[in-house]
């Protein structure tokens, strides 16, 4: 059995996410055959979905909610943490043969990642990272970069004779979420203020990454799109509510960042 990944044994990380869902039915269907995870259970209208072990990501039914709106405050994307490179590479050999569409492909140096979108609008990063010794600190700053993912290299990682991709494997994790937001600075702010988040990288004044524990980014903040952003309309799809799980509190609560966006928080180790 693979380890927990790093991301996931930090003081704070994520738990889950919530999406509400136009179709949860088919999004639920997306979820399953392209990033792999298994459907655990339903209630009240919701899908929960994950690997046998573990909830990753709610699907709420709302057939009324409007069209997510980019532009607004929101999810960037939810960034499934695979345990290992080898899990990378089964899953772009499962991409490649089910012809599934990737709208990228980086090396972020701490990592390295493949992006895609759902049929709602909703972005999705499939990743895997290296190893936490090797990534570069300067003091308290991470180096991040975005380059071309070397795919052959991955893929080669694979071991020869190897099954393939058999679905999310056991110990896959929700390992960041990246929103979108008004302004970066204020989302600093608030992850700063309401969970001791550490500022591990910032690209000018347009995207902040904060950590627990010394990870590379448990939550991104970006204005590419959201530039001035107010807070978000109840009424559109898309982003329902980030679950952050930590060992600092006794019980469970939930509150909302500067636009509206539910962060709920449960006790407990990883």
């Amino acid at each position: 059995m693979s380890e927990l990944p790093f991301a996931a044994t930090t003081p704070v990380s994520v738990s889950r996410v919530g999406l509400k869902a136009r179709d949860a039915e088919s999004l639920a269907s997306y979820y399953r055959a392209v990033v792999g995870l298994q459907e655990l259970s339903r209630a009240g209208g919701a899908i929960t979905l994950g690997t046998a072990n573990r909830p990753l990501l709610v699907l709420e039914q709302d057939s009324s909610a409007k069209p997510d709106d980019p532009r607004s405050a929101g999810l960037f994307h939810t960034a499934f943490l695979l345990p290992s490179r080898a899990d990378l590479g089964r899953w772009i050999g499962h991409a490649v043969a089910n012809r599934i569409g990737i709208e990228g492909a980086s090396d972020h140096l701490v990592s390295e990642a493949l992006y895609l979108t759902d049929p709602e609008g909703n972005g999705i990063e499939i990743y895997a990272d290296r190893r936490p010794l090797d990534w570069k600190w300067n003091g308290d700053r991470i180096a991040m970069a975005t380059e071309r993912l070397n795919l052959p290299a991955v893929v080669g990682s694979v071991p020869e004779g190897d099954a393939g991709w058999q679905g999310a494997p056991e110990n896959t994790i929700v390992g960041h979420v990246h929103l979108r937001v008004g302004r970066p600075e204020d989302a600093e702010a608030w992850w700063h203020d309401q969970f001791g988040f550490d500022t591990v990288a910032k690209y000018g004044a347009q995207a902040v990454f904060l950590s627990s524990g010394h990870y590379h980014h448990h939550i991104g903040a970006n204005a590419w799109q959201s530039a001035g952003a107010g807070r978000r309309d109840p009424s559109r799809s898309g982003l329902a509510w980030v679950e952050m799980r930590s060992d600092n509190v006794k019980a469970e609560t939930s509150r909302e960042d500067p636009w509206g966006t539910v962060i709920r928080t449960v006790p407990g180790k990883a």
